[in-house]
């Protein structure tokens, strides 16, 4: 059975920093790509990193300078490191694993930036 567990959101200030977390489980995770989405009520689900099977990261243009991902192949888990949270950046956080046909996703977490 396929998981994707996220965690770490809260309510952060302004101006803080947050770490996402993300243990996968069930399949093989090392062949995933695996992505950071984001979404807020009412708008489309944005794409804010994704980290290649290899561990080179890409990230959206309103992230990119402030957040870091990551992933240890290992541990079956991906990171997401946040600092310099904006108003802005307030979604819930998704976590998803795909490659070829197979697309997975977690349930998210809350992330809230407000002082």
């Amino acid at each position: 059975q396929v998981t994707l567990v996220e965690s770490g959101g809260g309510l952060v200030q302004p101006g803080g920093s947050l770490r996402l977390s993300c243990a996968a489980s069930g399949f093989p995770f090392s062949a995933y790509v695996m992505d950071w989405w984001r979404q807020v009520p009412g708008k489309q689900r944005e794409l804010v990193a994704s980290v290649m099977t290899g561990g080179i990261p890409n990230y959206g243009d309103s992230v990119k300078g402030r957040f870091i991902a990551s992933r240890d192949n290992a541990k079956a888990m991906v990171y997401l490191q946040m600092r310099s949270l904006k108003s802005e950046d307030t979604a819930v956080y998704f976590c998803n694993a795909w490659r070829m046909n197979d697309n997975y996703w977690g349930q998210g977490t809350q992330v809230t930036v407000s002082s």
